[in-house]
């Protein structure tokens, strides 16, 4: 037996030994229930401290609750709320919240126009709409003080993500203010 063939048996035996399991919808709602009073009844919050999870990708949510389980993203709550999540119950609650509809949180229109002239920046990673795209969030929607604060946050060095804490430095308070407001001004399907 050659070696190519002996990988590929092995590739193809793991496989039917060990399924994809499907993300059980219904577990992430019951499990959502702890998630309720910051992120609201159906995922998107009613405080501009916390962000909407409704219609996020759930390649984005994952990948974030298992950041907040290891430690590498700071959030003293999340940390403490994710730290006994099992893969399952992430990629259950993943799945629970890309499928709720999402909401515009509204924007101050005047900065909102000044803001869209800004919001090209965004749009190779989170999409022409700002809705994302698969492991980058959807912005579209979310509240102005929570998008205000992640992207100060990354301005400073105080949230990590590489290309983030790069475009961030490049923006006034100004900036930041603008797109904030153009970004919550959205419509989050």
């Amino acid at each position: 037996m050659n070696t190519t063939y002996k990988i590929g048996f092995s590739l193809v035996l793991a496989l039917l030994l060990f399924p994809a399991r499907a993300a059980d919808i219904g577990a992430g709602k019951a499990r959502a229930s702890a998630c309720m009073g910051c992120h609201g009844s159906a995922g998107v919050s009613n405080s501009g401290m916390f962000p909407s999870l409704a219609g996020q990708s759930s390649a984005y949510l994952e990948t974030q609750l298992k950041h907040f389980r290891a430690g590498e993203r700071a959030n003293a709550t999340m940390n403490a709320m994710a730290k006994d999540l099992k893969d399952a119950d992430i990629q259950n609650l993943a799945a629970y919240y890309a499928g709720l509809p999402g909401k515009s949180a509204g924007g101050d229109a005047n900065l909102a126009r000044t803001g869209q002239e800004k919001a090209a920046m965004c749009m190779g990673c989170h999409g022409n709409n700002l809705q994302g795209n698969g492991q980058f969030p959807k912005l579209a929607g979310q509240h102005p003080e929570y998008t205000g604060k992640q992207l100060t946050d990354f301005k400073s060095g105080a949230r990590k993500a590489g290309q983030m804490n790069a475009i961030a430095k490049t923006l006034s308070e100004d900036d930041i203010k603008a797109l904030a407001e153009y970004i919550g001004s959205l419509k989050n399907p």
